[in-house]
């Protein structure tokens, strides 16, 4: 009963050789294929970073799992129940061979990256973290990065530290090794900013960060949709990521972490399925990964997860990648031309993810946003969930466009040439 997603892939499924074309992997997304506004232009969504799109192929396996074998998993013994927790426990096999982990046992589904984090703050960091110890994180984390470790640190009495950024938007390596010369507990950090794109050296970073006696936790979000994530490589400790930013659906999302220190953690919720065994006295926990996934999961979105990765898979990472590089390199070049935007973050591609966040002389990004909306040009405006990072900046708020597999250069020549639009209404 698994879904055949092998002839969905015609339209993109080209020579590895070659570039990866938007045009044709657009077609794979039904969203993106509706009719225009009246006398207008296709979308041109530019807002993947929030939240991506999902292909035929991601909605029709969720489908497929209401539709054809909706039960609950792990405790029926009747075919549906176990046609779901076959495929349940497939998918997080597939999880685990797409980041390479260890095990399908480190592999924790969650609800989504903040979940994740707050997963480690509140197991891992009430067993390890106490009064007076160190934890870093960075300036430029997204709110979910932030805010668990701020909780945690009003509960132990621990100290907080905060790497600050360059004026280019990138982390300054040598703040961050004075704190670690502090030796802290728990390194946390971002290896994609969601806000500015740049892209931190995660793997020289873990390792700085084992060799001060610092645990990790690296928030996968920006990176594990757009670039080959490899988790032994990184040797981090924990990593956490969203399916609903890498074409598969909201509700699904993964925490990583070593199976030693899964193994060592408390639970983080109580209840059904994460058990061994229950009397009115005491109980104890079944094994991980099930001890922290209490209660009935959202099984749809978990299997239609691992869809996704085929469907990335598919695509081929290396490729998908280059693809971003080419339309941010391409974006930078034409958005130089409009006068008085502001680009933040890295000026050139070498270090960015497909991730523009600019800032037009003095008007609002919402109001930015709301114009390129006449123009069927879906961006974000607003902080992005990273309030330190735009006090940084010195500014309130950004507007951010954001470039995934289904974009080209079209999407990038209509959101330049509507900013120029702006540029003349409030002129």
């Amino acid at each position: 009963m698994a879904v055949d997603t092998s002839t969905h892939f015609a339209r993109t499924l080209q020579s590895q050789a070659d570039p990866l074309n938007g045009a044709l992997v657009r077609a794979d997304f039904p969203v993106l294929n509706q009719e225009p506004r009246a006398g207008g232009q296709r979308l041109a969504f530019l807002d993947s970073a929030a939240s991506s799109q999902k292909p035929q192929v991601v909605i029709d396996a969720l489908t497929a799992y209401y539709e054809r074998y909706n039960a609950n998993i792990h405790r029926g013994v009747y075919e549906l129940s176990e046609i779901a927790t076959a495929h349940y426990e497939e998918s997080r096999k597939r999880v685990a061979r797409f980041i390479n982990a260890r095990s399908a046992g480190e592999c924790v589904f969650v609800r989504n990256t903040t979940e994740a984090i707050n997963l480690v703050a509140q197991s891992w960091g009430r067993a390890n973290i106490g009064a007076g110890d160190l934890i870093v994180f960075t300036t430029m984390e997204h709110h979910s990065n932030i805010v668990p470790w701020q909780l945690l640190a009003e509960e132990t009495g621990a100290r907080l530290g905060h790497v600050r950024i360059t004026p280019e938007g990138r982390l300054d390596r040598d703040h961050y090794a004075e704190l670690l010369a502090q030796e802290p507990k728990l390194v946390a950090f971002t290896h994609v900013s969601n806000s500015l794109g740049t892209v931190n050296p995660a793997r020289q970073m873990i390792a700085q960060a084992h060799a001060a006696g610092a645990v990790t936790v690296l928030d996968g979000a920006q990176s594990v949709p757009h670039l080959t994530v490899d988790v032994q490589d990184l040797d981090c400790d924990f990593l956490a990521f969203s399916g609903h930013k890498m074409l598969g659906p909201m509700g699904a999302g993964i925490l990583y972490g070593k199976k030693p220190l899964l193994d060592a953690m408390p639970p983080f919720l109580g209840g059904g399925s994460m058990i061994r065994k229950v009397t009115l006295d005491r109980t104890t926990w079944a094994d991980v990964p099930a001890k922290f996934e209490a209660g009935t999961p959202a099984v749809g979105d978990a299997i239609t997860l691992g869809v996704a990765m085929d469907y990335l898979d598919g695509l081929g990472l290396d490729r998908v990648w280059q693809h971003e590089q080419d339309l941010v390199t391409y974006a930078l070049d034409r958005m130089r031309d409009v006068p008085g935007l502001t680009v933040y973050g890295p000026q050139d591609a070498t270090d960015r993810s497909g991730v523009i966040s600019f800032a037009l002389g003095e008007v609002h990004p919402h109001d930015v946003a709301a114009i390129l909306d006449e123009d069927n040009v879906a961006v974000r405006a607003g902080h992005h969930c990273t309030q330190p990072l735009m006090a940084a900046l010195y500014v309130i708020a950004t507007t951010r466009a954001s470039f995934y597999v289904y974009n080209d250069h079209d999407d990038v020549d209509r959101l330049v040439e509507s900013i120029q639009r702006v540029a003349d209404v409030f002129r």
